[in-house]
């Protein structure tokens, strides 16, 4: 047994107790091991579907170390991220990802992540996607000069 993704589990249990959300805990430590952030899944509690468990911990990591490069740091998952969870830890720079549950395992259970990844496979059931005003926004990107990340 993994003693971080134990502290997932117990943040996960957490969460179900508390009815906060979904069955899902996050924990990220350093490279020396120390904890920088453990949370869990709060859509339910907060009203917000981007509360999930990954989304809290990188949030709550990023505070704590005043960075958005999260690039010395692990993520421990209570289930394989879902894709929204899945580009934030690609934003946030982290290498290194370990999870218990598969998504498939969450399909099973009822979570939509499956019908998420379809769509990015082009697969498109879920969503009326189309492009507007293209040439307009591309102006305004161009001129951006802040910092890329």
């Amino acid at each position: 047994m993994n003693k971080y993704l134990n502290l997932a589990k117990e943040e996960m249990i957490k969460g179900i107790t508390n009815q906060d959300g979904g069955p899902f805990g996050a924990v990220i430590i350093d490279k020396k091991g120390n904890i920088i952030s453990s949370r869990h899944n709060e859509v339910l509690l907060n009203k917000d579907v981007t509360a999930h468990a990954e989304i809290n911990a990188i949030r709550e990591a990023c505070q704590k170390l005043n960075t958005i490069d999260l690039s010395d740091c692990i993520l421990y998952t209570t289930c394989e991220p879902c894709p929204m969870c899945l580009s934030a830890i690609i934003w946030a720079n982290i290498k290194e990802v370990y999870y218990g549950c598969t998504k498939e395992d969450a399909a099973q259970v009822g979570f939509k992540d499956k019908d998420i990844y379809d769509f990015i496979k082009g697969k498109n059931t879920i969503l009326n996607l189309k492009k507007l005003d293209k040439q307009e926004c591309l102006e305004i990107m161009k001129n951006y000069k802040g910092k890329l990340y």
